[in-house]
């Protein structure tokens, strides 16, 4: 009996101590490794990457596999000479692993060099802080987007299920000159059990690839939405409003991302009950009617792009293909949307209007499989807009170009 109560206060501690290191640092990961780590050097798990661009703000991420205190150097020359952290209450963000950086007060259109520091925390008692090995990044720079920028164009990934092999590859097969952004269409993740999924598969290839300099943007797929850490998977990105939904204004272009859930209904045997994605899309299609369709963002962009996962038509009929028809067929219709870009499907096609149900082009991107892969590059400027499908053997598969109407 004294053996056993041992053993149960030795977990007990060890549990406590975890809990005290950083809420995400336990949450779908083995106990053991976590302990080990605290003996480890201080590292990047990722290289820095960019997210939520905007005129005067850009936000710098990074993981690192001790709890430290970390903050970005940056300026307008390789001098840098600046430094920005996260204030929250008064309490500066420290003792934490994933980090998420705003710089703000930055001009519009101009170039600017950064690099990530952490300084791990060996102690953090009340009056006791003790600092262990400081950690730097290489420096890096980007640009800030503008609102008089004439041209804008960005690539878009779909459904490469857990193969970040993938994102390099197509990646490569596009012409990079002066792309401004990327952005993940759905499914890039399979059922997401840990962190290391996310990292290993999504953001140390981004970061490798491009994401030092060129920001991403991130909407979930269906597979997205399951696995034990799934919902976790927020704290990794910062995407605009903070939100898995959200808008946003590139050079000439409206952009609208949904978060179209889970494609069974929310009953399946397989959710057990702790889904409730009909309510969370009927969410999203009361904020595009009052408030995304309504913006004077919105009402003078020259062109008006949705982004989702699951494409309202040619997806079947599944419940989330149904519901999502059900509640944006219309909206998107009287909006007078000028494209929608989806995945889902794993079958690539480029389908035109189709009287009395869809008035604007529907885009679908290939899936995982060699020979199904896809990226779409999309390009704007003020009178026209047009979309480039690439095969993962670079033949283009399908394209579609417009005129403004407005």
């Amino acid at each position: 009996m004294k053996q056993n109560r041992r053993n149960f206060l030795k977990v007990t501690t060890s549990l406590s101590a975890l809990a005290v290191i950083a809420p995400e640092m336990v949450v779908g990961k083995e106990i053991s490794a976590e302990l080990k780590s605290q003996e480890e050097q201080s590292a990047f798990l990722t290289k820095p990457y960019l997210q939520n661009p905007a005129e005067n703000s850009m936000t710098i991420m990074w993981i690192v596999n001790l709890p430290s205190y970390s903050f970005v150097e940056y300026g307008e020359t390789e001098a840098l000479g600046k430094t920005a952290r996260t204030v929250k209450n008064g309490l500066v963000v420290a003792y934490n692993r994933i980090n998420k950086i705003e710089l703000t007060d930055l001009k519009p259109g101009t170039k600017y060099f950064y690099r990530a520091v952490s300084k791990e925390i060996k102690r953090f008692d009340p009056y006791n802080l003790e600092y262990g090995e400081t950690i730097k990044s290489e420096i890096y720079s980007f640009e800030t987007p503008s609102a008089k920028e004439k041209k804008f164009s960005m690539v878009i990934f779909n459904d490469l299920h857990d193969k970040p092999e993938s994102i390099t590859h197509l990646w490569n097969l596009v012409d990079k000159e002066r792309i401004d952004l990327a952005f993940f269409n759905g499914d890039i993740l399979g059922h997401i059990n840990n962190e290391e999924q996310i990292t290993g598969h999504l953001l140390k290839t981004c970061s490798e690839d491009f994401a030092t300099n060129i920001p991403f943007c991130f909407v979930r797929g269906n597979h997205e939405t399951r696995g034990r850490f799934a919902r976790n998977l927020h704290r990794y990105i910062a995407n605009p409003q903070g939100k898995m939904y959200y808008d946003f204004v590139r050079g000439h272009v409206h952009f609208t991302v949904i978060d179209t859930g889970e494609d069974k209904a929310d009953d399946a045997e397989v959710y057990a009950g702790i889904v409730d994605f009909d309510n969370y899309r009927t969410e999203q299609a009361y904020w595009f009617k009052n408030e995304v369709s309504q913006s004077a963002e919105f009402q003078n962009a020259k062109f008006r792009v949705v982004l989702m996962h699951i494409p309202l038509y040619n997806s079947g009929d599944w419940h989330g293909t149904m519901h999502i028809r059900e509640l944006f067929t219309d909206l998107f219709n009287d909006a007078e949307i000028d494209m929608c870009i989806n995945g889902h499907t794993h079958k690539y096609g480029v389908f035109e209007p189709v009287t009395d149900k869809y008035n604007y082009p529907i885009i679908i991107g290939g899936g995982h499989k060699k020979g199904n892969r896809t990226v779409i590059k999309l390009m704007a400027d003020r009178k026209k807009l047009g979309i480039s499908m690439l095969r993962d053997d670079g033949v283009e598969v399908g394209n579609y170009k417009l005129k403004t109407k407005r």
